[in-house]
C-alpha cells in the first residue's frame, strides 16, 4: 500500500483548505478548520485529537476530523453546536481513504466510532457504512434528527407565491405591521471590528428571547461564540443581521455564507417586541437578503420548529451512526 497517515494539526488542516491544489471536498461548514479550532479551544476536556490525513505519496485523499476517549472515536464537536458533521474527502477516494482509516484505528487501539448527525448524502453514510461492513465492523445506524433546507429562487416575489396562501398572507400581513409600528431598519454586519462589537448586542438578545436559551448562554457558550464569530468573519462566512426598531436592536440572525448556502445558526431577539414578531421577520428578511445577493439555498439547519415549515423548509434526516471496529 502506498497510503500513510500524518498527524495533522488545526493549521495544517487551514492551509490544505486554502490551497485550490488539494482537490478535497469541504462540503461540511461544521468541519471547516476553523470551525473545528475555535471549538476545540472551547470545550476541549481531557479527550487526545485524531486529526489525522491519509496520503496517497504526495497527494492528499482525506481528513478525519475525531477526538479519542478511551477506546472510542468521535467527531470533534458537539451536536449542540454543530450541527451535522462529516470527514473530508477527495472525490472518488472514498473507498481508500475510509479502509485506511478503519486500518489505522484499530492499530490505535480504537474499538469503536460514534458519529453524531450525519446526514444522508454524507461520506459517512454513502461511503464509510459500506467499507466498514465490508471489513467485517458492525454497523448501526438509527434516526436522530432532521434539519430543514430550501431550495432559495430567483426572487423575493417568487419565494412568497411559493408559500401557501395562509402564510404568504400572513408574512406580508406581519411585515405590513412592523413598518406600521415605527422606522425599520435592516443591516448587515460583516467586517470583523464591527462583528466583534455587534456580538455583544446580539448575545444580549440571545438571553433575551427565551429562559431556555438563557440558561444555554453560559460564559463558556458565550466565548464560544465570540471566538466562533470573530474566526468566521476573518474569512468572510458570517453575516450578523439585525432589525432595528425606531432605533433599537429588536431582534438579530447570525448566519453563516458558505459554497452559496446561508447557515441560521442561531437567532434572538427583544421580548418586547414580540407582538410585533421580530424574531420570525428578521429571519423572513434574512432569507430575503439572501436571495437578493444570489445564495441557492437557505438551511434553517437543526430543530423541527413549524415556523421552518410554514417557510417552505424540507426535512433532511439527520442518523447517529455507530461501527464497531472490533
Amino acid at each position: 500500500m502506498t497510503f500513510t497517515v500524518t498527524e495533522e494539526t488545526f493549521d495544517s488542516l487551514a492551509s490544505y483548505w486554502l490551497n485550490p491544489g488539494y482537490p478535497l471536498e469541504w462540503d461540511c461548514l461544521f468541519v471547516l478548520p476553523g470551525w473545528l479550532k475555535v471549538w476545540w479551544g472551547a470545550f476541549t476536556n481531557g479527550s487526545a485529537p485524531y486529526l489525522s490525513a491519509v496520503r496517497d505519496k504526495d497527494k492528499l485523499v482525506g481528513i478525519a476530523p475525531l477526538l479519542v476517549e478511551g477506546e472510542e472515536a468521535r467527531f470533534i464537536g458537539d451536536p449542540d453546536v454543530c450541527d451535522y458533521q462529516d470527514f473530508i474527502v477527495a472525490p472518488g477516494r472514498g473507498q481508500e481513504f475510509f479502509e485506511t482509516i478503519i486500518y489505522h484505528l484499530r492499530q490505535q487501539g480504537i474499538r469503536s466510532l460514534d458519529l453524531h448527525s450525519v446526514r444522508a448524502d454524507s461520506k459517512v453514510l454513502t461511503e464509510l457504512v459500506a467499507v466498514a461492513e465490508r471489513l467485517a465492523c458492525e454497523v448501526f445506524v438509527e434516526s436522530e434528527d432532521v434539519t430543514l433546507e430550501l431550495d432559495l429562487p430567483a426572487s423575493w416575489d417568487e419565494f412568497l407565491s411559493n408559500l401557501n396562501g395562509k402564510q404568504r398572507h400572513e408574512v406580508r400581513r406581519k411585515l405590513r405591521r412592523l413598518h406600521e409600528a415605527g422606522e425599520i431598519k435592516y443591516r448587515v454586519v460583516e467586517d470583523v471590528k464591527e462583528v466583534m462589537d455587534e456580538m455583544e448586542t446580539f448575545l444580549a438578545l440571545f438571553g433575551l428571547s427565551r429562559s431556555d436559551k438563557a440558561t444555554f448562554m453560559t460564559s463558556q457558550m458565550a466565548n464560544y461564540f465570540r471566538s466562533l464569530a470573530e474566526t468566521m468573519a476573518k474569512v468572510n462566512l458570517l453575516k450578523l443581521f439585525f432589525l432595528d426598531l425606531d432605533g433599537n436592536p429588536a431582534a438579530a440572525v447570525m448566519c453563516f455564507d458558505y459554497n452559496s448556502t446561508m447557515y441560521l445558526y442561531n437567532n434572538g431577539y427583544d421580548g418586547r417586541f414580540s407582538s410585533l414578531s421580530v424574531g420570525l421577520l428578521s429571519k423572513v428578511i434574512s432569507i430575503k437578503e439572501s436571495i437578493q445577493i444570489g445564495i441557492k439555498k437557505y438551511d434553517f439547519l437543526k430543530g423541527r420548529e413549524e415556523y421552518k415549515h410554514r417557510l417552505g423548509g424540507k426535512p433532511v434526516a439527520l442518523y447517529r451512526c455507530q461501527v464497531k471496529l472490533g
